[in-house]
């Protein structure tokens, strides 16, 4: 990783697309309108940063370390979660486009996602458990083998979730969107 250290440093409309982004730890930083589209963010380590209206789509972040990072407004289309390092994996998700995103077998419990476009969304396996998916788009997201215990989705919308294939107790559903767990069995309900 070598011995690069930032800390308490704001970047702003800095296109990493285009300018290499250095490897190192990155602590109490923030990055604000910051274009990682595209780029290797691979074994670098974020740590209590955040991300205002950047854009991360397709980036790679394979052996990146997130902890406890905010992403505010961000496009994050495409971006393998899983692959980034799960030590210590913290992040919370307001106003972004997830839209494609994987977080294959990742332990995501107490993770925020508010506002988020979670379309087609890859959760197979993850642990959801005591998370917050607020006002949240989930068309075509996967939920397959997915600890969703205690999660609360009582305001999003266009799940298809399967009781019999994910662990489900306590999970908070509203009334008008309950549809969303009834799906796979071809009830009708009028």
């Amino acid at each position: 990783m070598g011995d690069n250290y930032f800390n308490d440093e704001t970047y702003k409309g800095v296109d990493y697309s285009k300018k290499y982004i250095i490897k190192g730890e990155y602590d109490t930083c923030i990055f604000v309108n910051c274009n990682f589209s595209n780029t290797h963010t691979s074994n670098i380590q974020f740590i209590d940063c955040e991300f205002v209206n950047c854009n991360f789509s397709n980036t790679i972040v394979k052996n990146t370390a997130f902890k406890n990072v905010r992403f505010e407004e961000c496009k994050l289309m495409g971006v393998k979660f899983n692959e980034c390092d799960p030590f210590l994996l913290s992040f919370q998700f307001n106003k972004c486009q997830l839209n494609v995103a994987s977080f294959y077998q990742l332990k995501l419990q107490n993770t925020i996602f508010m506002s988020c476009n979670l379309s087609e969304v890859d959760f197979t396996e993850v642990n959801l458990s005591n998370a917050v998916i607020d006002n949240c788009d989930l068309k075509l997201a996967i939920f397959d083998q997915t600890n969703i215990e205690n999660a609360n989705f009582r305001t999003s919308y266009n799940f298809e979730i399967n009781p019999t294939e994910n662990k489900m107790k306590n999970a908070k559903f509203s009334k008008s969107n309950v549809i969303g767990l009834l799906k796979k069995f071809n009830i009708i309900i009028e």
